[in-house]
């Protein structure tokens, strides 16, 4: 595997984009405003043409140990021993996230197929309906690992690209194909529960209203007290943990958007009646700490062999918590790679990764999720 990264940053590329016809993947991940101008598409597309360009708009973009703002990090790929496909499409044109997903899995080639990489709009889909459609259609054995387009801390609109197919609403999955390709990944938060569990009373879908029979938001706002005014931002500092009825697994949850009128608040993925929840807290430390152990966990599960390629999706709550400690993160996981393994990724509305202890995939909210790709034998 050969990797090509660059920078677009007030506007121009840190490197000449020396052409690439052998690339099959480029990653591009970089600010709204960036990733809906043409002129990004048309010079990556004159550097990588036999390239699928996929990616997103993010809440920060990452490039080894380096978060960026308002800028394009590009990753271009060249496997020697693998294949990819790509498909993408919009949930406009189906009748739902999960009538999309069947559709987009339908159209990958089913042979050894080895992984997919998921890039997902991060308001308009429902990010627990894509993971569950993924479980449902993809074949079994083939894990999933991704995440949803992000809008810095505004959660206004978030864009999805695939070659000419740029918008709102899309979901793209790039399968891997080969025998040689092997894959890492794990995810980890750092987040602690505290204060009393409280029952879902009344939800639908993401959209939660009552929790313990009194208005979510109403609830939000005392627990806030005057950061409630930040709102929905501020709830990114405090989310909710979710478990499930028959479940030991708990997942976090964090809040998208508020509804005044209904007093109701809008999550990245679904909350279910009878679920309960509790807020959740977290410091620096304990954040670091999970992204260190959640490399450890991906390089544990790669099966020994050197990574070549690290992703790395966090989230947008974790970054407002860090503050100046941000680039720590990034520091902390780079450590535990070979200084070969090249890194890419970005903060997020939203992780999945596998779930170990159900077996399936999973969204996640608030946590460093890895992906280690390599096509290189054991150590």
């Amino acid at each position: 595997m050969n990797t090509f990264q660059a920078i677009y940053q007030d506007g121009q590329w840190n490197k000449p984009l020396v052409p690439h016809k052998g690339a099959q993947l480029v990653l591009v991940y970089g600010a709204p405003e960036l990733m809906q101008q043409a002129d990004g598409f048309d010079a990556l597309k004159t550097a990588f043409p036999n390239a699928d360009i996929i990616g997103g708009s993010t809440s920060g973009e990452i490039q080894s140990d380096q978060l960026y703002d308002d800028s394009l990090c590009i990753t271009a790929i060249t496997f020697e021993h693998s294949d990819v496909h790509v498909v993408s499409d919009s949930v406009s044109s189906h009748a739902d996230c999960s009538a999309l997903i069947k559709y987009l899995i339908a159209q990958l080639p089913k042979d050894n197929l080895r992984h997919v990489l998921v890039m997902s709009d991060g308001n308009i889909i429902n990010g627990s309906e894509l993971v569950d459609g993924l479980y449902q259609y993809l074949p079994q054995g083939v894990k999933a690992t991704g995440g949803l387009a992000g809008d810095g801390d505004r959660f206004n609109q978030t864009i999805v690209w695939h070659n000419e197919h740029v918008g709102s609403g899309i979901i793209v999955l790039a399968g891997l194909y080969g025998e040689r390709l092997s894959v890492g990944y794990a995810y980890l938060g750092g987040w602690r529960p505290f204060g009393p569990k409280r029952l879902i009373t009344r939800s639908h879908s993401n959209v939660l209203f009552e929790f313990d029979g009194q208005p979510a938001l109403d609830l939000y706002r005392s627990f806030l007290g005057e950061f409630s005014a930040d709102l929905p931002v501020s709830a990114l500092l405090y989310p909710l943990a979710l478990q499930q009825q028959g479940e030991d697994e708990i997942v976090v949850r964090t809040i998208l958007s508020i509804d005044e009128h209904q007093k109701s608040m809008s999550f990245a993925g679904n909350l279910p009646e009878g679920a309960t929840c509790q807020f959740m807290y977290a410091n620096g430390e304990d954040l670091l700490e999970g992204a260190q152990h959640a490399a450890h966990e991906a390089l544990a599960s790669i099966n020994e062999c050197e990574p070549e390629l690290a992703i790395l999706i966090s989230c947008i709550g974790r970054r407002l918590v860090l503050g100046q400690q941000i680039e720590e993160e990034l520091e902390i996981i780079k450590q535990e790679f070979p200084t070969t393994c090249n890194i890419t990724g970005f903060y997020s509305y939203g992780e999945i990764s596998p779930i170990k202890s159900i077996g399936r995939c999973g969204l996640h909210n608030q946590t460093m999720a890895v992906t280690l790709l390599s096509e290189k034998s054991p150590y």
